[in-house]
């Protein structure tokens, strides 16, 4: 069953710790607001505006792992991620996120992290994405740094980012290439080494924490 909007909302306040107070934000796109830990996000793919996807299927070669995709619809409750610190750092819930910061992406639905790894991607053979571990099982391929196109310091809703990975050094990546046998019109997301245009995203829609003060 698709999680609807409420869900999102009291999963969030189940998650926080009780000694910190918050009031979310509900974010369309391009309001330019402050991305902090906890947040449950989409990302958009800046070029093709399809949305970072993935859903408990999975893939039929390579690592067999959780299958990522760009996802073409909106509203589609598989497309959000929690943005979550590196474990092995002292960032809690609410802090904001600087550039060049290691960060990990957890697909709400399945709880599993954003994931990548030296297996070929199905359609381009280039580096796999996929979705792995979960609550309590979570490694360095889990580990995607966070860089700013411009000027910002910080990760706000109307920057253009990049997010590269740790271990293989690929850049998350999509293209207009898409599955044949996969509903929707879903395409790939992989991992290139290349920087290039299509490395490209921007925070979409979702439920935004601000920065969150101690009582």
């Amino acid at each position: 069953m698709a999680l609807s909007f409420f869900s999102i909302i009291l999963f969030l306040f189940l998650s926080l710790h009780s000694h910190y107070t918050f009031t979310p934000v509900f974010a369309a796109p391009s309001e330019g607001v402050q991305i902090t830990y906890g947040s449950v996000i989409k990302l958009m793919h800046e070029k093709t505006k399809f949305r970072l996807h993935s859903h408990d299927v999975p893939y039929g070669s390579g690592s067999g792992q959780q299958s990522v995709t760009g996802f073409p619809n909106v509203d589609d409750s598989n497309s959000y991620w929690i943005v979550r610190p590196d474990p092995d750092t002292t960032a809690k819930q609410g802090d904001t996120i600087k550039i060049g910061t290691i960060i990990r992406l957890q697909h709400m639905s399945t709880r599993r992290w954003l994931h990548s790894h030296l297996h070929a991607s199905p359609i381009s053979g280039n580096l796999e994405v996929s979705c792995f571990g979960g609550d309590g099982e979570s490694d360095t391929g889990d580990y995607w740094r966070l860089e700013i196109e411009g000027s910002g310091k910080t990760w706000r809703q109307d920057q253009r980012i990049r997010l590269h990975h740790v271990d293989t050094g690929g850049y998350l990546h999509s293209h207009n290439k898409k599955y044949s046998r996969i509903a929707g019109g879903q395409q790939e997301v992989c991992g290139t080494r290349e920087k290039r245009a299509d490395n490209v995203w921007l925070a979409a829609e979702g439920v935004y924490l601000p920065i969150t003060q101690k009582k």
